[in-house]
């Protein structure tokens, strides 16, 4: 009865495991929704701003330095939020595969103690 009893305990606790994994990469995609949607505003924000200067230029060679300044800085800021995109990815990959983790050790664990008993 005992293995019944451990069975179903190590049931439990592995899907208590699965549930926590499930909710960290759930919260992994709504901080990199938040953060996209956050780079997409400032990004319109400073589009507008270009646009409303370009109208304004009066100079071919005022508005090609605009544009160069624009393209620069769209630039860095991309890079710059892909790296960040890049490094939540990893962050939930890592975190969410902990509670599996502890489930596999546990498993290894039943094994090599069944192993030896068998012994």
């Amino acid at each position: 009865m005992n293995m019944y009893a451990d069975a179903g305990q190590a049931g439990k606790e592995a899907m208590d495991n699965f549930i926590k994994s499930v909710s960290t990469v759930t919260k992994g995609f709504q901080q990199i929704a938040a953060e996209t949607g956050e780079f997409t505003k400032r990004n319109y924000e400073t589009s507008t701003k270009l646009l409303e200067e370009l109208a304004q230029t009066r100079t071919p060679d005022k508005a090609i330095e605009l544009q160069s300044a624009y393209a620069k800085s769209f630039y860095e800021a991309w890079m710059s939020q892909a790296t960040k995109i890049g490094e939540l990815y990893t962050n939930i990959a890592r975190e969410s595969f902990k509670p599996l983790e502890t489930n596999m050790n546990k498993a290894a664990s039943y094994a090599q103690d069944s192993v030896q008993q068998a012994a």
